[in-house]
């Protein structure tokens, strides 16, 4: 059999037996995290989520494919002054007791650079904070790292790291909209570094 063909042959078997692996972002080690800021003339607000939770389908043959879901726990949003953080989970700002989650929905990739391990992107989705829901656009940087989840979780599989750090107003979400803008920036950085697992079956 022709080398060449031979090369051919098992490179079509390895595409076609390719499929999609879906990864878990509830992380057992609690490392998951999405910090953000807001930094106003006269204060600077940081603060931080631990409670991720969420599920991508990612094919390394096929990034631009790529659909998935990441929710936040809003009651888990902290930030180191008692009273600012009563604040924040109170009914004028993210109402936590009635709106439990923080939802972002990924449903394309698209301007896709591959360097190494990384895909480099811009998503977009729809991000959900409180009752609105509005449609973003954000960069994004995926990591795939295949039969590495052991050296993380002591368990066979696979790794995908998503990190990103982009904007929302709070204004398009309706929170205190054009209110305290010395004091609460209208800006919010979010930055965020999740890693999501795919044990082997």
């Amino acid at each position: 059999m022709n080398k060449i063909y031979l090369l051919s042959l098992v490179a079509c078997t390895t595409l076609i037996s390719a499929k999609p692996i879906d990864f878990n972002f509830k992380d057992p080690k609690g490392i998951n995290n999405i910090i953000f800021q807001m930094d106003a003339p006269l204060e600077s607000i940081n603060g931080s989520g631990d409670a991720v939770s969420g599920q991508v389908t990612f094919d390394p043959s096929k990034p631009e494919s790529t659909k998935g879901i990441i929710y936040l726990e809003s009651k888990s949003l902290h930030v180191g002054n008692p009273v600012l953080k009563e604040h924040m989970h109170g009914d004028d700002w993210l109402e936590v007791k009635k709106f439990n989650q923080i939802k972002f929905q990924l449903l394309k990739l698209h301007n896709i650079r591959k360097v190494k391990n990384d895909y480099l992107a811009d998503a977009k989705g729809k991000m959900s904070i409180r009752h609105i829901t509005n449609e973003i656009n954000i960069p994004v940087k995926i990591t795939y790292l295949k039969d590495l989840l052991i050296k993380r979780n002591r368990t066979p599989g696979d790794l995908l790291i998503l990190r990103s750090k982009f904007i929302v107003k709070r204004e398009d979400f309706d929170i205190q909209k054009g209110e305290n803008l010395d004091k609460v920036a209208n800006d919010i950085e979010i930055s965020l570094n999740l890693a999501g697992a795919a044990p082997k079956k």
